[in-house]
């Protein structure tokens, strides 16, 4: 699907926008290299099968092992907060996890993710928790699967999928796809003369020069 992006610069800076009013952008830095648990085999190729499909469109890699990490990017799939206590050494890798749980809990959050940096800003490792509880349990696992990999691709601001999601679905065909400008932005922040960590707004007009040219949507996901 082709189409010409729209998005103004005030529109790109929000998408970057902290709850403090600052920008911060982040891209991943290295191949990515995905694990996930809770599942069964079905559901995680779904998972995976949306993870290549963003990270084609951003001409990013994909590896079976991270170097350092073994895996860098973590999908958990759960029904109660309290299960990732029990998760062996989780506490290591978010070592805010015993004060984080309760929070959550608390707040009957859905989700959460987190992510690590390395030296140049870029996005290092990331941690997804998706609690399957309610309305979460009511998403095919297609649209459930394409949602988060858009959100774990670039560190977003807090409420850049608060009004409107990544996605959206064909009248016609009701097939799910992702957003044509918000595919743009993601190739964009890929392209290899940008920076992969941006800390000033002037960083989205380079993002809004790059989506004056036609994008394409990594395709589309027909439910099931």
């Amino acid at each position: 699907m082709s189409a010409t992006v729209n998005l103004t610069p005030e529109e790109i800076t929000r998408l970057f926008t902290r709850p403090d009013g600052s920008y911060a952008f982040a891209r991943w830095g290295r191949p990515i290299a995905p694990i996930v648990f809770g599942v069964e085999d079905e559901t995680l190729t779904v998972v995976k099968g949306a993870l290549e499909a963003v990270v084609t469109l951003a001409g990013h890699q994909m590896a079976e092992t991270d170097p350092e990490l073994g895996s860098n990017l973590m999908f958990f799939f759960f029904r109660d907060w309290e299960e990732l206590l029990a998760v062996p050494d989780l506490d290591r890798m978010i070592p805010e996890l015993h004060a984080l749980v309760p929070r959550l809990s608390a707040a009957d959050a859905s989700q959460y993710r987190a992510f690590r940096f390395d030296d140049q800003g870029a996005i290092q490792a990331a941690f997804v928790f998706l609690r399957m509880q309610g309305a979460m349990t009511q998403f095919p696992a297609e649209t459930l699967a394409l949602t988060q990999a858009v959100q774990v691709m670039l560190m977003w601001g807090d409420a850049a999928f608060t009004e409107t999601s990544p996605l959206a679905v064909l009248p016609d065909s009701g097939a799910t796809i992702l957003r044509p400008e918000i595919a743009g932005v993601i190739a964009a922040a890929y392209d290899r003369m940008m920076p992969p960590a941006a800390a000033d707004a002037s960083h989205a007009l380079r993002l809004f020069a790059r989506l004056q040219a036609p994008v394409t949507s990594p395709g589309t996901l027909e439910p099931n």
